[in-house]
């Protein structure tokens, strides 16, 4: 069974950054896409960004442009960098792997999350 393990996080001021990682314990084909969601509290999970197994990103339209995701695919591992960090993305980013990349979820049926972690951005 794939796990998936979250490092990172933290908490910073408004217009700062941070870097988040997770790495798989394996590649399968059942895990072609790897993504970030975040949840704040008393809020519904949301996805953040997406990315193809060397392929494009995918990214909602609130982090673009401050957010980049890539991958090291000899590591099987992803990373979330995040500029001009803003209160509202304060949250749990969870790492989660499914088949597909693609609509509202970025993240297609994942099947795959991890624990989490916590960003927290103060204003």
């Amino acid at each position: 069974q794939v796990q998936l393990a979250e490092s990172g996080g933290g908490s910073v001021q408004a217009g700062g950054t941070l870097r988040i990682s997770c790495v798989a314990s394996e590649y399968t084909y059942m895990h072609n896409c790897m993504g970030w969601f975040r949840q704040a509290p008393g809020k519904e999970r949301e996805a953040v960004a997406a990315i193809y197994r060397g392929g494009s990103p995918y990214y909602v339209d609130s982090v673009r442009d401050r957010f980049t995701i890539s991958q090291d695919i000899s590591k099987n591992s992803m990373t979330l960098q995040m500029n001009n960090l803003k209160p509202e993305d304060t949250g749990m980013y969870y790492c989660a792997a499914g088949r597909y990349c693609g609509g509202p979820r970025l993240v297609e049926s994942p099947t795959t999350w991890g624990q989490g972690t916590q960003v927290t951005v103060s204003s």
